[in-house]
């Protein structure tokens, strides 16, 4: 090799190590010693004998089996690899048998064979917490490893001798090697394991692959560099002994803790596994599980089933739905299409369809076919590459330096203590030289200094880049050659400490010692030891420069917690300042000690450990210090379990990296510590090392766990007992009620749901408490899957908890769990440990339900953005595509293509101006076609079922929102099936209003499986990474704001715009009355859910209205109560949005119908049917605490549903406390107000092009369409009853080329809603002068009609003949085009003449009330709960009625009881309960209830509009009696 070659590998080594942490001037300084020692090196190295080994040659790797590629594009892939360089040259070198990502993407033109963009965010998602780990696709020769990759290692780098050219098969078990990698007791039987695993990876492994298995066990030493010296031959002294503080390293083959080589020997041995025991445990549980769904098993591997189906409990039983369905296939010349039940299976429906087309079904299985769902995606793929390969797709990367460029620095150390040995003279700058090498070192190990370096350096006389009071004074002691030998074995002894120490901590894929077996060391149970637990804290390293000025006094604050519950008092430290060592850090070398033993501790113990300070105090006067208040602020935090997965006690020397605190960082702590920062303050924490393991074992359940009947308890336990277990939380649980179920345990069995309640009560959940709470958990009745969620929160964190949660949910269907998903994946955040039950459970039903793989997959994703548990879910996510197949990651890969395509064009879109966004939009949506032309289908992240091939470029624009959402069109890959259109946004953070939808959905299920079918709309949205997602749009729905405006820009106080456009929309009188059935229901569904969830800025663009009746809300950015204020004014101030143009659509009219009290019941009904389910909501929300939503983020907000569900209540209470919610909606002028504001601000989204409409017209007609308007004429008036008492005019249109005209029918209103279009579009001076709308006196009389109808024929005589522009308008042309109601325009008047009855007539039925009649310990509940049918008064108006009670006899006058009156209208709701008490039993049958129904009056003078008498004995105690009783004046009849 030529010198210019070798100096130009030499600087490209020290670019590589400059990237690895060291600074410039630490760089510098070695590479100046290391060249003034060069020719020495070189002396030597030709008198040393050859130690090193040569280089082993690499064989030939095997031929990769054949795999389609995939195009990829260039410009992509140049960003990618350009985020990877720009971060560290060293990340783009990959493990052998792994191809150069820059190599692979230059080398074969564009072309992959494994998913690359699944690896995407490089820089918005990790920017200043990590970085991510690029890996190449796999070679095919290679065998799948089954954890994630190390640091990738060069392969032509100079360091490194590679190991055997056949590594073991890390997919097989071998004895000696994994013998202790399992944490559970039962022996496997490895021969028949490794049978099968060979048997899944037979076309990965070569012949002879499997040799490598019983080969030599032990690293090799690092090969050197020709550059750099050679290693020194030992030396004659011995190193001073090694602390004890600094063992007990985890790792998958444990070091031995013998003596070092003598001297200066050291190395640095390869490791090729995974370090981390638990991660290795973890990764062989999946080979487990990969091998119980193997992938030719189609009964437990059933390939690609993405279309939706329903579940048996989710049929709309009992609801009478009949579908109709047509089938389409290839066997059939022409559609087939029957009619079936709701409830129908598919099963039956594919029996059905072959009973049409087959003559013989005997020699046809059902088995054989599927139904797939018209639009929507269906495949069944060959699953033959499920289980072949494992590749984790993002990691970031921990901060380990590599080991040549710890190599570098140690030989440096090493020369820099050989010169200062061997010195005479110039001691103090061999000291510094010293010192410096030793602070390189430890700045590359995670700027560490432990205090055997400490100590060793304060032997040493003070230099410049160290200058501390405790250091040698005396320089003459130096002068002897054994106190400098001294002190360099302790710096030696001391660094290799560090070293060991870091790898440890790091994980690193080096070591500083062979790798021996590991040493079965003796255990201790830890329910038998009753020391106290103790730690030594040592310092706090790496503290940042800002904290020495800002910041005194420094202490920390030490806690235990199980399940968030201190298990003692919090123990401090003493206050402490920033010291200057190597580094700034914070010295305490303390021991901090528990007033607890550890046999006290349970077994999923945390230590917390909190870092504060005390802000230094601004310049001033020492007055004026002291009138300051000092506070307290918290630095960071760190936690950790005592215990560790293996369930033993901790010890040894531990680095914790601190996590910042940040508000809401204290819901969920992680339990691994913060390391993916690299500037986090690093605590270092002794605990104590033992000669044996104190290990938590799991008790046996006790043998006596009694079960009582409720019953058996006094009257006031069974009261007081009852009340606390219907609490249905546990987060409001007093110390008193955990009390009381502790203590009667035994007979809460009965309520089986209230298992969380009973648990959560334990007073103790040490060693010595299991037993009996193992029994209660055992013998307690199987909990319904749902209530299990319970179980699955932060304050249950014990395994044998979970473990039953768990099981008892592995009864729930697939299409359930989908719906519970999210929470589930945010309740691994509470787990101890990354292998538990629920990952195994949710790894198993995503490997047997594809969809379950499919939206599990982008929660996961989702999930890696929180950076605590970053790591965690990076493990998850990698065991998900580990059980994946190459073909559903390759599809994971071009969902994660598409969503970045996307996400750049939609922040595109949202920089750019309003003028240019459309330009820009278009030019964006050429590289989605593009992407289409490399990749002929995709499916998108909202619903696997969705499978398109391209893009509507022309269908796609934006809104004009603050966000500026992308509206897309893309094109269905079945022909059959309509265009799919979605909203993509970019900027808004989607997570809340999917858990929103999600709780909707829920909840339309439940009235669903209770009969009561809510008409909701339900749509899906899909968070695909922080601040990004996916939105479905519904068809045919408009938002009220569009709607109202079209009757101007006060549209909003008006009553009839909803009407009117469901009445243009749906012409026929069947159509509009089942559109207003439609919005009814809806309706009510809405308002419930809107309420309970505290649904805020419900502004009239967030409600949306489709043409078939059905109303649904969207866009949920503020919810739980969570207002946007005006100043201190809440905008949301009606409990949820019912306005009077709603309440029209309902009432058939401006007055209420009976119509109404159907509402009112609806939403009664359905407010009730949710309080039954109130703990499984409250779960659910309890679960997403952790989950970063800001407004969801501690228990007060979990409150206010809470308290909107009002578990405590009765259904009567219940329904009075909706129907008064009913009755403050609807009478809040705020909301009204609101959406005019609303209308106001969006004046200025309004394009110039959009052209104004009429209210009541479905559709725009034009000139062209309906022929020239040659003479319009007002005939007549007619006067009508609906919508609205009134006249209509008949006008009459003649058209050129038409015989005969056409009657149009008008209302004067309509008149004028054109004449105000008009004017949006002409100047005034254009358009003929419209005829007041004011008058006095009545307004519906027989003259005022009549003149009207002369004014508006010179009115439409004047328009005819203004300017042809005008005449010949788009907006008169649709005015005068016949609608379905102009059919009846001939007739002279309507045949209904409502009779006006001035007084009931006696004998006569007056009206009807329905009440509600119960009879329960010795009371009488009577509610109220509507009137309707009653007559007006004698002037003709509408009474304002209330209802009085009698209970007869009543001989001292003292039964009275009456409701509030209701103002205006013949059809009352109450809802009001009158109650009587001390009512005998036996005298119930003798009593009978006077009901009268008046008019209030004024001056006193009630009007009786009816009355009734009610027999109470027919009345059954305990039951309820609800029914409707008429009202007549004759109460004897």
């Amino acid at each position: 090799m030529s010198a210019a070659q070798t100096q130009n590998d030499r600087e490209q080594c020290w670019g590589c190590l400059e990237s690895l942490g060291l600074s410039q001037r630490e760089l510098v300084l070695a590479e100046a010693l290391q060249m003034e020692y060069d020719a020495l090196a070189r002396h030597r190295q030709d008198k040393a004998p050859a130690n090193t080994l040569p280089p082993e040659t690499k064989s030939s790797p095997a031929k990769s089996e054949p795999s389609l590629p995939r195009h990829v594009p260039s410009p992509p892939w140049n960003n990618l690899q350009q985020g990877v360089t720009g971060s560290d040259p060293m990340l783009n070198h990959v493990q052998p048998g792994v191809s150069n990502l820059s190599q692979s993407s230059s080398e074969s033109s564009g072309f992959s064979k494994e998913p690359r963009y699944i690896l995407d965010e490089w820089k918005s998602d990790f920017e200043g917490t990590s970085q991510l780990l690029s890996k190449g696709p796999p070679s095919l020769d290679e065998p799948p490893p089954p954890v994630p990759p190390r640091n990738p290692i060069p392969q032509n780098d100079p360091f490194i001798v590679h190991r055997s050219s056949a590594p073991r098969d890390v997919n097989l078990f071998t004895p000696e090697v994994d013998q202790p990698k399992l944490s559970f007791g039962d022996t496997l039987n490895y021969d028949n394991l490794n049978d099968s695993l060979s048997k899944l990876n037979e076309d990965w492994l070569s012949p002879n692959r499997s040799q490598r298995a019983n080969g030599d066990k032990s690293g090799k030493t690092v090969a050197r560099s020709n550059t750099l010296p050679p290693q020194i031959p030992p030396r004659t002294y011995l190193p001073a002994q090694k602390s004890t503080r600094s063992q007990r390293r985890v790792s998958i083959d444990p070091v031995s803790l013998g003596s070092r080589p003598n001297g200066f020997g050291y190395e640095l041995f390869q490791v090729s596994e995974e370090r981390d025991e638990e991660v290795a445990a973890f990764c062989h549980i999946l080979d487990l599980l990969r091998l119980a769904y193997p992938c030719n098993d189609y009964s437990k591997n059933t390939g690609f089933v993405w279309s939706p189906c329903v579940a048996q409990d989710e049929l709309q039983q009992g609801l009478g739905v009949s579908i109709k369905v047509t089938v389409y296939s290839d066997n059939f010349r022409e559609p087939l299409t029957f009619s079936c039940d709701g409830s129908s299976t598919i099963d039956l429906l594919i029996y059905q369809t072959l009973c049409y087309a087959h003559d013989d079904l005997d020699m046809i299985d059902v088995d054989d076919y599927l139904l797939k769902i018209c639009g929507q995606a269906e495949d069944d793929v060959t699953p033959s590459t499920m289980n072949q390969s494992i590749l984790l797709q993002e990691r970031s990367i921990k901060q380990t330096v590599t080991r040549e460029a710890l190599t570098l620095l140690l030989d440096t150390f090493y020369n820099e203590a050989e010169s200062f040995l061997l010195s005479e003279v110039e001691l103090p700058l061999h000291v510094e030289r010293l010192v410096q090498s030793v602070k390189a070192l430890c700045s590359s190990l995670a700027a560490v200094e432990t205090p055997d370096i400490t100590a060793a350096l304060n032997q040493l006389p003070a230099c410049p880049c160290r200058l501390q009071p405790k250091v040698q004074k005396d320089v003459s002691v130096l002068a002897k050659r054994e106190n400098r030998v001294t002190i360099v074995e302790k710096l030696t002894a001391a660094i290799l400490d560090l070293v060991e120490l870091y790898c440890s901590t790091f994980n690193a894929n080096f070591h500083t010692m062979p790798h021996s077996s590991r040493s079965t060391a003796p255990i201790q149970e830890a329910g038998m030891v009753t020391n106290v637990l103790s730690f030594s804290v040592y310092a706090a390293h790496r503290i940042p420069i800002t904290w020495a000025a800002s910041y005194e006094n420094f202490f920390l604050s030490c806690s235990l917690t199980h399940g968030g519950v201190e298990l003692c008092a919090p123990q401090h430290t003493s206050k402490q300042s920033v010291s200057k060592y190597l580094f700034h850090l914070v010295v305490w070398d303390q021991r901090v000690c528990f007033p607890i033993q550890i046999n006290q501790l349970p077994r999923e113990s945390q230590l917390t450990v909190t870092l504060y300070a005390t802000p230094v105090p601004p310049p001033g006067g020492a007055e004026e210090k002291g009138k300051q208040k000092r506070s307290i602020e918290a630095l960071g935090w760190v936690t950790m379990p005592l215990f560790n997965f293996r369930h033993v006690l901790t010890c040894g020397r531990k680095l914790l990296g601190l996590w910042p605190s940040t508000p809401g960082s204290g819901n969920a702590r992680s339990s691994l510590p913060n390391f993916s920062q690299p500037d986090s303050v690093i605590l270092q924490v002794d605990f104590p090392t033992s000669s044996f393991e104190v290990r938590f074992s799991t008790p046996a359940p006790a043998e006596f766990s009694p079960q009582y009947e409720f019953s058996r308890l006094d009257q006031l336990s069974q009261k007081q007992l009852h009340d606390v277990l219907h609490k249905k939380s546990l987060f409001w649980l007093t110390p008193e009620d955990r009390r009381l179920l502790w203590e009667k345990r035994y007979f809460c069995h009965v309520e089986a749901s209230r298992l969380p309640l009973v648990l959560a009560s334990a007073p103790s959940w040490e060693w010595a408490c299991l037993p009996d709470i193992y029994a209660l958990l055992r013998q307690w009745g199987c909990m319904n899957h749902l209530d299990a969620l319970g179980l699955l929160n932060a304050t249950f964190p014990d395994q044998e908890c979970r473990r039953t949660a768990v099981q008892w949910m592995d009864s729930i269907s697939d299409p359930e769990l989908l719906d519970f998903l999210p929470q589930l994946v945010q309740a691994l955040k509470y787990e101890c440990y990354l292998d538990s039950h629920l990952v195994r459970f949710l790894l198993r039903r995503a490997i047997g339900d594809i969809r379950i793989a499919h939206y599990l997959f982008w929660l996961l994703k989702d999930a890696l953005q929180d950076s605590q548990f970053s790591v965690r879910y990076q493990y998850l996510l990698a065991a998900l595509l580990c059980c994946s197949g190459r073909g559903l990651r390759e599809e994971f890969d071009r969902q994660c293509w598409l969503v970045n395509i996307l996400a750049k064009i939609a922040q595109r879109v949202r920089d750019a101006s309003p003028s240019s966004r459309q330009a820009i939009l278009r030019e964006g949506l050429d590289e989605v076609k593009q992407f289409f032309s490399m990749n002929s289908s995709c499916r998108l992240p909202l619903n696997p079922g969705l499978f398109v091939k391209g893009i509507n470029i022309q269908s796609c624009s934006y809104f004009n929102s603050n966000a500026v959402p992308l509206k897309l069109s893309f094109q269905n890959q079945d022909t059959l099936g309509d265009h799919v259109n979605v909203i993509f946004k970019c900027g808004d953070d989607l997570r809340q209003d999917m858990l929103t939808l999600q709780i909707i959905r829920i909840m339309n299920k439940i009235w669903i499986q209770e009969g009561l079918d809510m008409r909701m709309v339900i749509f899906r949205c899909f968070s695909t990474g922080r601040g990004k997602g996916m939105v479905e749009m519904i068809p045919s729905a408009e938002t009220l704001r569009k709607i109202q405006v079209e009757h101007g820009v006060t549209g909003s106080f008006k009553d009839r715009p909803l009407a009117d456009w469901l009445q243009k929309h749906n012409p026929t009188e069947d159509e509009y009355e089942k559109a207003v059935e439609n919005f009814i229901y809806s309706c009510a569904g809405c308002c419930v859910a809107t309420y309970i969830l505290g649904i805020c800025d419900r502004h009239n663009d967030n409600i949306m209205l489709k043409t078939s009746g059905h109303m649904f809300h969207i866009d949920f950015g503020k919810f739980l109560g969570h207002a946007q204020m005006f100043g201190n004014i809440k905008r949301d101030r009606a409990p949820f949005v019912f306005t009077s143009d709603m309440a029209y659509v309902i009432n058939g009219g401006d007055k209420p119908s009976s119509r109404f009290h159907d509402f009112v019941d609806l939403c009664c009904e359905a407010y009730n049917l949710i309080r039954k389910h109130a703990h499984l909501f409250l779960n659910l929300l309890g679960l997403m605490l952790s989950s970063g939503i800001p407004e969801l983020s501690d228990v007060d907000d979990l409150k206010y549903v809470y308290d909107a569900l009002r578990p405590h209540e009765s259904e009567a209470d219940a329904t009075m406390h909706f129907t008064r919610l009913i009755e403050s909606s609807l009478g809040s002028v705020a909301t009204k107000l609101n959406f005019f504001i609303h209308n106001l601000a969006q004046m200025k989204f309004a394009s110039s092009e959009e052209r104004p409409v009429l209210s009541f017209a479905p559709r725009v007609y034009t000139l062209k369409s309906d022929g020239v308007i040659r003479n319009l004429f007002v005939c007549r008036h007619i006067k009508t009853y609906t919508p609205s008492k009134g006249y209509s005019y008949v006008v009459k249109v003649e058209r050129e080329g038409q015989q005969g005209s056409t009657l149009v029918q008008r209302t004067f209103e309509e008149f004028h809603e054109l004449h105000s279009k008009l004017q949006l579009i002409f100047p005034s001076s254009k358009l003929p002068s419209f005829p007041s709308r004011f008058v006095i006196g009545r307004s519906r009389g027989e003259a005022l009609a009549d003149r009207r109808k002369e004014e508006l024929n010179g009115y439409v005589w004047h328009l005819i003949h203004a300017t042809q522009e005008v005449a010949q308008c788009d907006l008169i042309y649709t005015f005068f085009h016949p609608l379905p109601r102009d059919e009846r325009a001939g007739s002279s008047s309507s045949s209904f003449s409502p009779d006006v009855s001035w007084a009931p007539v006696p004998g006569t039925v007056a009206g009807e009330v329905k009440l509600s009649v119960l009879y329960k310990s010795d009371k009488l509940f009577i509610m109220v709960m509507h009137i309707r049918g009653l007559q007006p008064l004698q002037d003709g108006t509408d009474p304002d009625p209330y209802v009085k009670l009698y209970l007869l006899p009543d001989p001292q006058k003292t039964s009275k009881r009456k409701t509030k009156a209701a103002r205006r209208t013949c059809n009352p709701t109450y809802n009001e309960m009158l109650v009587y008490d001390k009512i005998p039993r036996g005298d119930l049958q003798q009593r009978t209830v006077h009901l009268r129904v008046l008019s209030e009056g004024a001056f006193w003078e009630n009007t009786l509009l009816g009355e009734t008498i009610i027999q109470l004995k027919d009345l059954t105690p305990g039951h309820r009696w609800v029914g409707w009783h008429q009202l007549g004046s004759d109460i004897n009849r």
